[in-house]
């Protein structure tokens, strides 16, 4: 009988290690509690009013129609099927016929590339039809993020779509369109780091992170959560307990946290949740 018994033990422990049992398999986790308050909206040269007046009409018609929540249903939602865009590989100049989008990827809901080689996601999608609007050929361009205001200032391209957040020092030396969407930037830690799970408000987060010393703390250059780490500009007070460490990518750096070379990335809250499923799940 106590042989028996053995037995289904033993087989019962095998059964749970196959299946994975209860075990959290999970790499990294959100801390949910927005940081910040931002407003997203697409960007051009400073005194472009033409294309602004002409693509903030454009956006007040397509949230009338509905095509706009359509838009964000598929990439929040996963309802209907999602339309990818060719990337250009060559230089481009701006023509009468051309719209010419800068913008960054992987920054997916809102931009990122497909198996297929295709760009797709919320700004590519709302750029498409804007174009077909206006009879324009789509030319989508795939660039550093902290390099696309610079591409737009020197003409090399029409606009800036990539999730830009609208602050007073940008609209100094640039135009924007109505804002699109809101966003917020949160943490981003280890699945194991209990250290934020006592969190209730911002505040909180924020007296933790002042708490760290000398942990390593990322972002992707030239973002929202570049000068909130670093601090310095947009009335940011930064973190100087912390080692700042700047990645291409939201991409790179929350996968350097799974690669135990940092401690946490502060990120867009979409981005965020994209990304940390997307590696929970590989």
């Amino acid at each position: 009988m106590k042989k028996v018994f053995i037995v289904l033990v033993l087989l019962s422990s095998l059964f749970i290690t196959a299946c994975g049992g209860d075990e959290n398999t999970d790499k990294v986790k959100i801390i949910d509690i927005k940081l910040t308050n931002e407003e997203y909206a697409f960007v051009c040269k400073k005194g472009n009013t033409e294309l602004i007046n002409d693509f903030n009409a454009f956006l007040e018609e397509i949230k009338e129609n509905g095509k706009f929540n359509e838009i964000l249903a598929k990439y929040f939602e996963g309802n209907r099927e999602k339309q990818g865009y060719p990337i250009t590989t060559s230089a481009v100049l701006n023509t009468e016929n051309n719209f010419v989008i800068a913008t960054n990827c992987p920054f997916e809901p809102f931009e990122y590339v497909g198996t297929d080689g295709l760009i797709y996601g919320v700004d590519i999608e709302i750029a498409a039809l804007f174009a077909e609007s206006q009879g324009l050929e789509l030319i989508i361009k795939n660039i550093l993020f902290d390099s696309i205001l610079g591409d737009v200032d020197a003409g090399y391209s029409d606009m800036g779509m990539a999730g830009i957040t609208i602050t007073d020092d940008r609209l100094a030396l640039y135009d924007f369109t109505t804002a699109y969407y809101q966003a917020s930037q949160k943490l981003i830690v280890a699945a194991d780091n209990t250290y934020f799970d006592d969190c209730k408000t911002k505040e909180d987060v924020e007296n933790k992170i002042k708490s760290l010393q000398n942990e390593k703390i990322g972002f992707q250059i030239g973002t929202t959560g570049n000068w909130y780490v670093v601090g310095g500009e947009w009335d940011f007070e930064g973190y100087p307990n912390v080692v700042a460490k700047g990645y291409s990518t939201a991409q790179l750096a929350i996968q350097d946290i799974v690669n135990g070379q940092i401690y946490g990335v502060i990120v867009d809250e979409a981005p965020a949740n994209a990304i940390v499923k997307a590696i929970n799940n590989a």
